[in-house]
């Protein structure tokens, strides 16, 4: 079902092409197109922002792309090197318009641009929202299917969307002996790269260099905020957009000492007992297909030592201590939307069990703990330190992307609403699930064209403490207000107050 969908939805993206549309870039000449799904929407695909990082720069920080070749901008490009686990889930059984497909190649460094039809060929610039996909720093590309903007395009036609691809897992955080501290985060230097091109390309494609919003989930979200903080001086970017995570998340960072796991890895491909740099040249010989296998391997069998591979604080793309930068003002300070979800943790808890469901005390652990209580500490963070931010929890719960009785809202499931993707796998949308839809797409709109008033002209006003978040999507109703002490009751600190249940 999985690679069937996949395959369906590429189709309708390439078929019945009915314009070409050509636009030169810094990286060469970009040729683009329109198909019949979305027919006032011009898509260039897979345009690469920096040379292939391959051979001797494997583990090296992108190099930006240039020249005048042609380029055919009417497919995606390949997604980053990692693996599909075989581990049943919510993704693999229920939810597989979030499953990444497997175009695996280390030629992946790309971004991919939706535009109403014909923005380049008009006066006015919209508002340019940058896609940071999410996946645990593991996983994630341009191509996955609930996350393809066209149709959002298409109602709205005053919005451009750009897809950044990153590098993931090894190939993006190798915490390698041979390599510099400030070459570890190797995605997050590729994001920047990805962001500097934006910037100088999109005016191009109809968009506006100064009203570019960057927008993450999950780790994509986190590295949104880590980005916040790498660049109080030069942000680039005129708002920010966190949907489930912010850099107060814990457990993805290393101080950079242990190289044991990079180190394992080269020694399983005959690259051990050699110098840090002779162990690191080694590697870069070994074809990244092994190396994912390795990894998946290890995965999938609970094999000892977990080859997990998380970012480093180097001090220059992440940090130690969010808390205590933000109440030093040392972060952009520009306007925010944090979102959450009712039942993230439904979706993470393993093993996946269709009929009983999970295990409610550690899901709602996660809800509250991995997600709920760090996105609290933020938004109280930003408030403390002048920073603009608006809070939502996503309740909406639909059988067309919450099949299963016990899933709910869980983490990511809010994302085919805004990407209006929701009737891709399971038939169409309520006329409720629209309404929901729509108005979360007008609330991102909104903040993309104006990032400080225009969610407050849409009645939805920044956090005060003893204000009102949105709940949105719950109860048959769209939009409501839910008390910040009500949202915020459950956390103390970045700690779960003990017998606490995740909101509403």
């Amino acid at each position: 079902m999985a690679i069937f969908t996949v395959l369906l939805f590429g189709f309708l993206h390439v078929r019945g092409i009915t314009a070409g549309l050509t636009i030169k870039t810094s990286s060469g000449v970009v040729t683009g197109f329109v198909n019949n799904t979305t027919p006032n929407v011009s898509q260039y695909l897979g345009i690469p922002f920096a040379e292939p990082p391959t051979g001797p720069l494997r583990w090296l920080p992108a190099v930006p792309k240039s020249g005048n070749a042609p380029i055919d901008a009417t497919a995606f490009g390949n997604n980053c090197p990692q693996f599909i686990s075989s581990q049943a889930t919510v993704n693999s059984e229920d939810a597989t318009g979030f499953m990444t497909p497997n175009n695996f190649g280390e030629d992946c460094l790309s971004v991919s641009i939706w535009a109403p039809k014909g923005a380049c060929d008009k006066t006015s610039s919209l508002p340019v929202v940058a896609w940071l996909y999410g996946g645990g720093f593991a996983e994630g590309g341009a191509n996955v299917p609930y996350q393809n903007p066209a149709r959002w395009i298409e109602r709205s036609q005053k919005h451009i969307v750009v897809s950044i691809n990153y590098r993931v897992s090894i190939m993006g955080f190798p915490n390698a002996a041979g390599l510099k501290a400030d070459e570890q985060n190797l995605g997050f230097l590729d994001q920047r790269a990805g962001v500097e091109w934006i910037k100088q390309n999109i005016a191009n494609f109809g968009g506006d260099p100064e009203r570019i919003t960057l927008w993450g989930q999950s780790a994509g979200a986190m590295s949104t905020d880590y980005f916040n903080f790498a660049y109080p001086e030069d942000p680039i970017v005129k708002g920010l957009i966190m949907s489930s995570g912010t850099a107060q998340i814990q457990g993805f960072f290393t101080d950079g000492s242990n190289h044991s796991t990079f180190s394992y890895v080269a020694a399983h491909f005959g690259c051990g007992n050699l110098t840090a740099e002779a162990e690191l040249d080694c590697l870069r010989k070994i074809d990244h297909n092994a190396i994912s296998a390795l990894i998946k391997e290890h995965y999938d069998m609970g094999a000892t030592p977990l080859l997990a591979f998380v970012a480093t604080i180097d001090n220059t793309t992440t940090f130690a201590n969010y808390t205590e930068r933000a109440l030093q003002g040392k972060y952009s300070k520009l306007p925010a939307i944090v979102t959450t979800n009712t039942d993230e943790g439904e979706s993470m808890v393993l093993p996946y069990d269709r009929v009983n469901g999970v295990n409610q005390t550690e899901a709602d652990a996660v809800t509250l703990g991995l997600f709920l209580c760090p996105a609290v500490q933020t938004t109280k963070d930003r408030y403390a330190s002048d920073a603009l931010t608006f809070r939502w929890l996503y309740g909406g719960n639909f059988t067309n992307v919450s099949p299963q009785w016990w899933e709910g809202a869980y983490h990511t499931s809010d994302m085919p609403q805004i990407f209006g993707t929701a009737e891709l796998l399971r038939g169409p949308s309520t006329p409720f699930e629209v309404k929901v839809s729509e108005q979360m797409q007008d609330y991102f709109l909104a903040f993309a064209k104006d990032p400080v008033d225009g969610l407050p002209k849409l009645g939805w006003n920044a956090y005060e403490p003893e204000g009102d978040a949105l709940l949105i999507g719950r109860d048959g109703v769209v939009s409501q207000p839910i008390a910040q002490a009500k949202l915020e009751a459950g956390c103390d600190g970045l700690n779960v107050v003990p017998g606490a249940l995740p909101p509403p």
